[in-house]
């Protein structure tokens, strides 16, 4: 427009007198107009008006028409902009920025899952307000020397997610600046395409639903869509062989985009940052993470991590046990339906005598939400507030995520959220595992007073998360069988030694034990609170008492750690009870023959469908392959004892090779033998006309290629490799030795000359048959199991061939008109194919072209 302007000037001054041309220099005395350089500071002198003009008055950017929030940020909602007024004296503080899925669709993700979290810190630069990304992944923590912290500090500048233009002052010289296109536009560092498998935010179809601000933190809701591809669709899909569950959900394979409302949640840090605990991997907790390049005595940069924890600080830091300042204070959600808010509350103050123990009464506490009435500005999304939330969805589960601080690992704050048909879960698992020891819960649906302690259960595993703790899937190998099945043992601990374990209910106990059902607040959970939350007279007492606490792991098993190996360790499978797996699943598998014997009474209702029945049948079979699955585990494992060095002489146990070839046995009887009480007409009849076969040979095919697996036999390999070759003491259970046995034991029919195979042994064979030739196909194996399988396959030919007539399966007529077998049944059939099927196995490009030959004669394709 400058430009524009002064052509025009010069047009005009051709066209008019002197005189005119005079007093339009007397208008603009200090413009020399026939000078270029005259000319360009006019145009600065412009352009610099205009960016005054930038910056509007207040009440022209803020207009009566705002719907105005004030908080930690005053947030102006005018229409479908956004605009935050920043106070002075929260600019360049760190804030933690977190990102959840508050509402989605069948299919992407689900409501509650976590996007991104990450610092960031609002600065201003002259007209602008910057959003920075702050990181702390490297530092130089308590290092005196000036270099390594200027050189530490050269490479950690924080980038800059965005600019905003100043629009206008505030009073106190606040910053008034349109955010909108932070929450409406795809800026990656905020963005939740990945989490939902899709492309990228579409600015046209994405709105604001919510702003609040609070003291402590500003909540914004975003209804925003996201473009996909329909192919994307296809990951949520079942695959052919797995049938889908009936509150399972898909994806629309029609859809192009999928709209979900995204919750951004931006919260202060604490001014004074906790004091932390750095992290021991011998006990379990959830930490963050940076590197350390202070001076090391190692010379090499140090990895440190901290633990995520609460901030308790005793009132009476003299006392033994005292309140703390703040206690960790849960609320029951105003969406917990009524009858189940004691439970819950219940299952939240579990942690108390935990507590107590590490030197803090009411440490944690269970509150009921105000009404509405009662206080209508209770906000669960208010940052300072943690809940336990119910979540209406078919969704099976439940989960306990919380927010920390990165700087020190202290937890700000926590929201549990519990899905609605968590219930259902509840059901599903205790009536499997529990009810033939349980009266109340041998006839659907169960008493309320049931459910809500399984619920309480739940809420108390989920609230472990929300203050630390990871799972502990070694917890529950700590008690014995003998343990499991005692009244007063499991009266007072429960059945497991971490309520953190997946150990579920006490599905080894016996009819007539009368021992406890369902996991408490274990030895373990004691332990591991006080050891993260114990508080110090100093360092080196904390330093000390730490070390004392750690050193009762070396010999109590009841107090050690270890995350989910279930291919490496048979102590820390999921699912599982007891320190002896083989004992346990062989007194679980009587339960389940229990259960299955009234299944249809407690099931089934006059006047009602089969669904139930149907579902806890599921149930029951995926119970037997879960506990049969554990067996497995034996097989080649190692228990790992996490001890450091000088506490033991190795964190590796190999299992005793005896104890390996029972469970194989173990397995050959009860996985490979079709139990009659689970293919009973009187329940697979009411189901489908196709019967248990296909149910059962799901069960066998997963146990099966458990135990043919390639890093199970490189296991048991290198363990013989390593042991001493000199040493005639050793005994090993060689991978030979497994397959063999698993050979005689599926092919057991094969030992009589006139073999006859029922359906469900048939299809056993049929499916070891496909996964030994799987082995032998696999050119990317590098271990001994494809060679070890060739073999297999070559046995089981040579003893099939030794079985079969000669001739082929099939009726004649006699002479008086009747038909007659030829030959003797369709055994014969099976084992005929069995050698086909091994013989294309074992050379592929003979069989192809002998298949070719016979069905074309060998003739090249059609041009």
């Amino acid at each position: 427009m400058v430009f524009q302007n002064r052509w025009l000037v010069w047009v005009t001054l051709i066209g008019v007198s002197i005189g005119l041309l005079a007093e339009v220099a007397q208008a603009a005395p200090q413009r020399s107009l026939g000078r270029p350089g005259g000319d360009r500071n006019a145009e600065k002198s412009d352009n610099t008006e205009k960016k005054k003009d930038d910056i509007k008055p207040y009440d022209e950017v803020v207009t009566d028409d705002a719907i105005t929030h004030r908080g930690l940020f005053v947030a102006h909602q005018i229409e479908d902009k956004l605009f935050y007024e920043i106070p002075v004296d929260q600019l360049n503080k760190d804030m933690l920025w977190v990102v959840q899925i508050g509402k989605t669709q069948a299919g992407f993700s689900y409501a509650g899952m976590p996007v991104r979290d990450r610092v960031v810190r609002w600065e201003m630069r002259g007209k602008h307000v910057l959003l920075r990304d702050v990181k702390y992944s490297i530092r130089a923590s308590d290092s005196e020397q000036t270099s390594i912290k200027s050189a530490v500090e050269s490479t950690n500048l924080a980038p800059i997610i965005k600019s905003f233009p100043v629009k206008a002052w505030g009073t106190d010289k606040k910053p008034v600046i349109d955010v909108t296109s932070l929450f409406t536009t795809d800026v990656s560092e905020f963005s939740a395409a990945r989490s939902l498998n899709a492309q990228s935010m579409d600015a046209g179809r994405s709105f604001f639903e919510e702003i609040k601000t609070f003291p402590e933190n500003v909540d914004v809701k975003v209804l925003a869509t996201y473009k996909i591809s329909t192919g994307n669709s296809s990951s949520a899909q079942s695959s052919p062989r797995r049938r889908p569950q009936r509150s399972e959900t898909r994806r629309d394979p029609s859809q192009s985009a999928v709209t979900v409302v995204l919750h951004h949640s931006m919260k202060k840090l604490p001014d004074r940052p906790m004091a932390s605990r750095e992290y021991d991997e011998r006990v379990g907790f959830f930490t963050v993470g940076f590197q350390d390049y202070a001076e090391d005595e190692n010379h090499e940069v140090e990895s440190v991590r901290y633990i995520t924890r609460w901030r308790l600080e005793k009132k009476d830091p003299k006392a033994d046990v005292s309140e703390p300042v703040e206690p960790i204070v849960f609320y029951v959600g105003r969406g917990v339906p009524e009858k189940w808010k004691p439970f819950v509350k219940q299952g939240i103050e579990m942690w108390q005598p935990a507590f107590e123990a590490a030197g803090f009464k009411n440490a944690i506490i269970g509150k009921l939400a105000p009404s509405e009435k009662e206080d209508p500005s209770w906000d669960a999304e208010d940052a300072r507030i943690s809940t336990i939330r119910w979540l209406p969805s078919t969704i099976e589960n439940a989960f306990g995520p919380h927010i920390h601080d990165p700087r020190t690992g202290e937890i700000l704050e926590a929201d549990v959220r519990i899905y609605h048909n968590v219930l259902k879960l509840c059901r599903d698992w205790y009536f499997v595992q529990a009810s033939a020891c349980d009266e109340r819960a041998q006839k659907l649906p169960m008493p309320d007073d049931l459910v809500g302690e399984l619920l309480a259960y739940v809420v108390a595993h989920e609230v472990g998360h929300s203050i630390g703790f990871p799972h502990n899937m070694k917890a529950s190998s700590a008690f014995t069988i003998e343990n499991l099945r005692d009244a007063d043992f499991t009266a007072k601990w429960g059945t497991e030694a971490s309520i953190m374990d997946y150990g579920r209910f006490n599905y080894v106990a016996q009819p007539g034990d009368n021992a406890a059902l369902i996991p408490k607040i274990g030895p373990y959970d004691f332990f591991s609170v006080e050891w993260g939350y114990r508080q110090f007279e100093s360092t080196d007492a904390e330093e000390k008492g730490l070390k004392q606490l750690v050193d009762k792991q070396k010999d109590n098993p009841l107090y050690r750690f270890g995350n989910a190996d279930p291919s490496e360790d048979p102590t820390r499978q999921t699912e599982d009870l007891g320190s002896d797996s083989l004992l346990a699943t062989e007194l679980g598998l009587k339960n389940i023959d229990r259960i299955a014997e009234y299944l249809v009474s407690a099931c089934c209702q006059e006047g009602e469908d089969y669904s139930l029945l149907e579902n806890m049948y599921e149930q029951l079979l995926r119970q037997r392959t879960r506990e049969l699955s554990h067996v497995t585990g034996i097989v080649g494992g190692f228990e790992k004892i996490n001890l450091f060095y000088g506490d033991a002489d190795q964190r590796f146990h190999p299992i005793d090779a005896e104890r390996q070839q029972s469970a194989v046995k173990f397995l050959i009887d009860h996985t490979f033998l079709t139990n009659e009480k689970l293919v009973n007409p009187e329940i697979t009849m009411r189901l489908e006309a196709d019967g248990a076969a296909d149910r059962i040979l799901q069960s066998q095919r997963s146990i099966l290629r458990s135990l043919i697996n390639t890093d199970r036999v490189e296991r048991m390999a290198e363990h013989i490799h390593r042991s001493d070759a000199g040493s005639q003491d050793d005994q090993f259970y060689e991978p030979i030795e497994l397959l063999e046995d698993l050979r005689q034991g599926i092919w057991s029919e094969l030992e009589s000359k006139s073999p006859e195979i029922d359906l469900y042994r048939r299809n056993l064979q049929r499916a070891h048959i496909d996964l030994l030739a799987e082995r032998v196909k696999d050119k990317s194996d590098k271990s001994d199991l494809p060679a070890l399988a060739r073999a297999q396959l070559k046995l089981i030919r040579d003893v099939a061939r030794s079985r079969t007539q000669p001739d082929i399966v099939g009726y004649t007529s006699t002479a008086n008109g009747e038909k007659a077998i030829l030959v003797s049944t369709i055994t014969q059939a099976h084992l005929a194919q069995v050698i086909a099927d091994i013989e294309a196995a074992l050379d592929p490009q003979v069989h192809s072209t002998t298949a070719a030959s016979a069905v074309g004669g060998g003739a090249s394709p059609r041009r």
